[in-house]
């Protein structure tokens, strides 16, 4: 993994996603420069998810503007999914429980090496092919702070079998072997205990010192917020309510507000649904 700083500036006025039943989120207006770290708070429902994956190029904007890394939205939406990484999105970007630590590793080598390398890198030798996969993994899992020795059974530890911080410690891995200048990462702080929530954070802190542009939902922001860049959604008294009725079908993907905790949304939908009918969308955008 490449260790020069190359993070991507997030800039955004009167940003919004709206959907037939109402607004998302509205009026988010930010500043970042490369390499800040950036934490997202508001309630359950409040469109804290919307917003990341917005500003990530997966769901489309209805009002204001924004750039990423001098990528404007919605305008470069596949461009901008090209150069940011999710982490921990139900739904979306989430672990199979079913899969071991290794498995899901060697998946994602696999992949970066067959789609995010130039041709030239794929002509090369093998063994020279095998030891940049290693190198990338090397790199991320030393980044996200994952040491495989800790875990029950090392590298064919189950995700089952991982504790909540060690799961998100591994799904941070798997995003930064792709080398992303923006990594945005949601549940940051879900059921995690102080100590862990800290352990998370300094975590998060230590990618952005590294050049990493980094994107963090969460229910409270982290302690001793000093170089901590705060969004909050959900308490604007001029955000309108979703204008939603018992008996409205369902709100098109691209703008469905969402619970980050996986509950009922006020549009309906619950976390999963709606963010990963968003993904698939914006994809066709």
């Amino acid at each position: 993994m490449d260790s020069t700083p190359h993070g991507a500036a997030v800039t955004a006025a009167g940003f919004g996603v709206k959907g037939p039943r109402g607004w998302a989120f509205r009026n988010i207006d930010l500043t970042a420069a490369p390499g800040s770290l950036i934490a997202v708070q508001g309630p359950s429902g409040s469109g804290r998810t919307c917003l990341l994956l917005a500003l990530t190029g997966r769901m489309k904007s209805a009002a204001g503007t924004a750039e990423i890394g001098g990528l404007p939205l919605p305008k470069k939406m596949s461009a901008v999914r090209s150069v940011t990484a999710l982490a921990h999105v139900p739904g979306v970007a989430e672990l199979d429980p079913a899969l071991t630590v290794g498995e899901h590793l060697r998946e994602r080598a696999l992949l970066q090496g067959r789609f995010g390398g130039s041709l030239r890198g794929l002509l090369r030798p093998r063994r020279e092919r095998r030891a940049q996969a290693r190198a990338l993994v090397d790199g991320a899992l030393a980044a996200a702070g994952l040491d495989l020795e800790s875990l029950p059974k090392g590298i064919r530890t189950s995700v089952r079998d991982l504790e909540r911080l060690e799961a998100l410690r591994l799904s941070v891995a798997l995003a930064l072997i792709g080398g992303p200048r923006l990594l945005a990462v949601d549940d940051t702080d879900l059921k995690l205990s102080d100590e862990e929530r800290a352990a998370a954070w300094a975590m998060l802190r230590s990618l952005a010192a590294a050049g990493t542009t980094v994107l963090a939902v969460c229910s409270e922001p982290p302690a001793g917020d000093e170089g901590v860049l705060l969004v909050r959604t959900g308490d604007r008294p001029e955000q309108e309510p979703p204008q939603a009725t018992p008996g409205d079908p369902g709100a098109t993907p691209e703008a469905a507000p969402e619970s980050d905790d996986g509950t009922k949304s006020e549009n309906g939908h619950d976390d999963e649904e709606g963010a990963a009918d968003a993904l698939a969308e914006a994809g066709r955008a």
